[in-house]
């Protein structure tokens, strides 16, 4: 065989440097109505006919049967010039197109075939663990609980002297600990969204059962990590920064991956052997919906059986601060931090900052069923819009977040009577509040079952983290058919019904179908749809 292809190639180099006879003629070629490269083109697809049956020589002018008729000796005496004189333009020079180039330097000798996928049974999507870390709670059942209490997270922060800053009040958590689920060299060199995100994953892992026996015996190939970050690792790379002024021998050399925003993901993979889908989004404040929503998809497309996805960001630090005051963003409502965050309140005056990390344990229900999972809800779907109007303000009609709820439901083959709770974005901001409000009329005001309500309140803006928290909050609702409070919602904005906001207090709610909204700056909009699995 190698022979043989020697062999070819020679007749190929020297079947192209043969002149053809009949190439001069102004009449009798049909090559000559072609352009000069479709000329060659046309010459290679015939000689590869005449290769693999040499009688076949009509038609070509000559051109096959003076290659045909060089000697052994003549084909094997060709120059490296000779060779590639045939693959040389005898244009004038000129800039090619790439697409040109392509047309003359490839003739594919068969044609692809395309097979169809086979039709499967669309593949369900199950919540089997969850993990968090919170300003009010550090597993799910505690950090509902305080919710459904109303015990607010938000205090006075102390992570470092922030006296001279118009705000000074955070969603900080004051008590974290890695012990016994980070390595402690690891815990002292990472950023904090990564230990978040690593402690956070590994515990929603347990929450699933997920034993180290199961570990050994699941195919890792089919698990994967999409935990995504809004801000990075703003700490370690402002750190850098620092040391950079005294010199660059100061800087940590761990700087540069650990304030990536894909690192998390990748730690925790790594870790956890996982090697199925991996990576993180950014899309500021929706950050996380956009992670689950993308994990929810690799299951159902048979990507992969299992996938820990969420959002973690920790920003509660000088710079993170610092740029949020210039925004002129943040509530300074610093002599009562607890009723600073109150979403549809006419009294609000911008978010909290918040910081912490949400992760679910999404499965595909038959692989789910096999282990005896735990199953605590189903993954429905859910959708993104984007309403390309301005960097941080919403839309004034509110038409890119109509669109995405409308393209969830859609998607979700979803009813939009059938949504009766919402855990809605709601920040706390003068004019994100009411768009959001107005949308979610307009699409769910006939409705007469509708809860709504803002995890916001109590904690903070967890801002990349926020979705996957709120996400657990959702799926705690319909877990235990209670509904937390809205907190500090005295005087509603002019045009907002409380009829539909939930109170003060806890409510109790059959929850249907739920809805959880994540917007973010760049006009980022997601939705994601969770039900009780039947």
């Amino acid at each position: 065989m190698a022979a043989s292809s020697l062999v070819c190639t020679w007749i190929v180099a020297a079947c192209m440097s043969v002149s053809s006879p009949s190439s001069s003629s102004s009449s009798s070629s049909p090559s000559l109505s072609l352009s000069k490269p479709a000329r060659w083109a046309r010459k290679r697809r015939l000689l590869s006919k005449a290769l693999i049956n040499p009688n076949t020589t009509q038609g070509d002018g000559g051109f096959i049967s003076s290659c045909l008729s060089l000697s052994p000796c003549d084909r094997f005496s060709l120059s490296s010039s000779d060779f590639f004189a045939p693959f040389r333009s005898p244009l004038p020079r000129r800039r090619r197109r790439s697409g040109e180039a392509m047309a003359i330097a490839i003739q594919p000798s068969m044609e692809t075939v395309t097979k169809k996928k086979p039709s499967t049974k669309q593949r369900r999507v199950v919540v089997t663990g969850m993990g968090v870390e919170t300003p009010i709670g550090n597993n799910p059942d505690d950090f509902y609980n305080n919710l459904l209490e109303g015990v607010s997270g938000i205090s006075e922060i102390e992570a470092f002297d922030c006296s001279n800053y118009p705000t000074r009040i955070a969603g900080e958590i004051k008590n974290f600990s890695t012990n016994g689920w980070v390595a402690p060299k690891l815990s002292k060199r990472m950023d904090r969204f990564m230990l978040y995100m690593l402690t956070a994953g590994k515990k929603a892992l347990a929450d699933g059962g997920i034993t180290e026996d199961l570990m050994n015996e699941i195919d890792k190939s089919r698990c994967g990590v999409l935990i995504g970050s809004a801000m990075g690792g703003m700490k370690v790379f402002n750190d850098a920064i620092e040391a950079l002024r005294v010199s660059y021998r100061k800087m940590n050399p761990f700087c540069v991956p650990f304030a990536t925003t894909n690192m998390g993901s990748a730690m925790l993979a790594m870790d956890l052997g996982w090697m199925g889908p991996n990576y993180s989004i950014s899309t500021a404040c929706a950050t996380s919906n956009f992670c689950i929503l993308n994990a929810a998809n690799h299951i159902i497309r048979g990507e992969a059986d299992m996938m820990l996805c969420g959002g973690s960001d920790a920003v509660i630090i000088p710079i993170g601060l610092g740029g949020f005051v210039a925004c002129r963003a943040l509530s300074e409502r610093n002599g009562d931090p607890a009723k600073a965050s109150r979403p549809w309140d006419s009294g609000r005056d911008g978010f909290v900052m918040g910081e912490g990390a949400g992760v679910l344990l999404l499965e595909e229900l038959e692989h789910a069923k096999k282990r005896g999972a735990k199953i605590y809800a189903e993954f429905l779907g859910g959708s993104f819009t984007c309403d390309a109007y301005h960097m941080t303000e919403p839309h004034p009609q509110g038409t890119g977040v109509i669109l995405c709820i409308e393209k969830a439901l859609s998607q979700a083959g979803v009813r939009r009577e059938d949504v009766n709770y919402i855990n809605a974005h709601a920040t706390s901001t003068p004019a994100g509040d009411l768009k959001e409000y107005h949308a979610l009329l307009h699409c769910f005001g006939k409705n007469e079952e509708l809860r709504v309500n803002s995890t916001k309140s109590m904690i903070g803006h967890l801002l990349g983290a926020a979705g996957a928290v709120e996400a657990v909050a959702t799926v705690q609702a319909i877990r235990t058919g209670w509904i937390h409070p809205n907190i500090n919602l005295e005087n509603p904005d002019e045009g907002v019904d409380t009829k539909v906001l939930v109170g003060p207090k806890k409510e109790k709610l059959d929850v249907k179908v739920a809805l959880s909204n994540s917007f973010g700056f760049g006009g980022h909009n997601s939705s994601i749809l969770f039900a009780p699995f039947q």
